[in-house]
């Protein structure tokens, strides 16, 4: 599948959380094939240094950077790591993100924790390390992966309604700050419903995948809001499946 936004984003560098395996590889993909230099940050390190060997091979650039998002220490080292190196992030992808499909009588405190930090407060490190050095630099993107969850919540997703709800405002805001601080710099949330990924299919293995979408359109729109030219920005776009049951 090809995308029908086009951008160049060679000499660029691209972090994208999560992309080991779903729509974060998709996504890191599309930045690869657009030219751009890919650091690919998950827990699943066997299967990101997999992903970045098939990158490499097909003609791009990758490599595998060891980050767990909850911790702001290891979010602030990689960031800093990067900038030693003469580098610096120019797209950042927050694509991370965990659920716990319980209902809120049987959660546990623990739970409720990983979710929230995994989803809202890890987004939210990488842009306090990531926004303030695309303004010392004059441009950049940040890109947040959201959720139908932002707008509409269900049975057994309380957490997950919840951080992503709270990502979408911090967006917003961010949205904002960059008018104000740095035209130069683009702040992107995607509304993303539900992907034929291991996300949905490991936990609901019998998802009717009639109501899916690939994760490659939704890695499409990453593209579409990173190729629009400069004096407009796109500030949310929503993607989902034309059956989406969670919408509006």
């Amino acid at each position: 599948m090809n995308s029908g936004a086009q951008i160049d984003l060679t000499g660029k560098q691209a972090l994208v959380t999560g992309g080991a395996r779903g729509l974060g590889a998709a996504i890191a993909r599309r930045l690869a094939a657009a030219g751009a230099a890919v650091l690919v940050a998950d827990v699943r390190k066997d299967l990101a240094q997999e992903l970045c060997a098939d990158l490499v091979v097909a003609g791009g650039r990758a490599r595998f950077v060891e980050m767990d998002v909850c911790d702001p220490d290891a979010v602030a080292a990689v960031l800093g790591d990067v900038e030693a190196d003469g580098g610096r992030v120019d797209v950042l992808v927050n694509n991370a993100a965990v659920d716990v499909s319980k209902s809120v009588e049987h959660l546990t405190a623990e739970e409720v924790k990983h979710v929230v930090t995994t989803n809202l407060l890890g987004p939210m490190y990488l842009c306090l390390q990531t926004y303030r050095r695309m303004v010392a630099a004059g441009g950049g993107h940040i890109v947040n992966i959201l959720s139908t969850a932002a707008h509409r919540t269900w049975t057994e997703a309380g957490p997950y309604a919840a951080s992503k709800s709270g990502l979408r405002a911090f967006t917003h805001t961010l949205f904002k700050e960059a008018q104000r601080d740095c035209t130069g710099i683009g702040v992107t949330g995607i509304i993303a419903g539900g992907m034929e990924t291991a996300f949905i299919m490991d936990r609901f293995p019998e998802a009717d995948t009639a109501l899916l979408q690939s994760p490659e359109i939704v890695a499409d729109t990453v593209i579409y809001a990173l190729s629009v030219p400069a004096g407009s920005v796109v500030g949310e776009l929503v993607v989902v499946p034309r059956r989406e049951p969670s919408w509006p």
